[in-house]
């Protein structure tokens, strides 16, 4: 792939942040430098660490940021918990984007490590 726009992963990641955007739209004001701050840090560095992954000059660096995109999956996974848990808003269909772009990472990743292990 010649550009990390033609990734499924970047895309579906595109979709989560948009998603968020609207989850955080219903939490209370108090935390817009708290939690909503925290929860749009992450959600963005996912898609944003696959683009600059991709454009660096190895596979190896790409592998490296993929795995800084998958913490900060796992960081928004625990993010949208405590907006559940807290607020009672569902998240549901973030959640289901979100298993499904770490499993994508993770093929990737996979994928990327059997490559440059040849």
């Amino acid at each position: 792939m010649n550009d990390y726009k033609e990734l499924e992963v970047w895309q579906k990641s595109i979709s989560l942040v948009e998603d968020i955007y609207l989850i955080i739209e219903k939490l209370p004001r108090d935390e817009k430098f708290a939690l909503i701050d925290q929860i749009r840090r992450s959600a963005i560095s996912i898609p944003s660490n696959i683009a600059e992954g991709h454009d660096r000059s190895s596979t190896k660096d790409f592998i490296r940021f993929l795995y800084i995109s998958l913490g900060s999956a796992a960081e928004l996974e625990t993010q949208l918990i405590i907006v559940e848990n807290i607020y009672n808003i569902k998240c549901d269909k973030s959640m289901n984007k979100l298993l499904s772009i770490r499993m994508m990472l993770n093929k990737l990743i996979s994928s990327l490590k059997r490559r440059v292990s040849k």
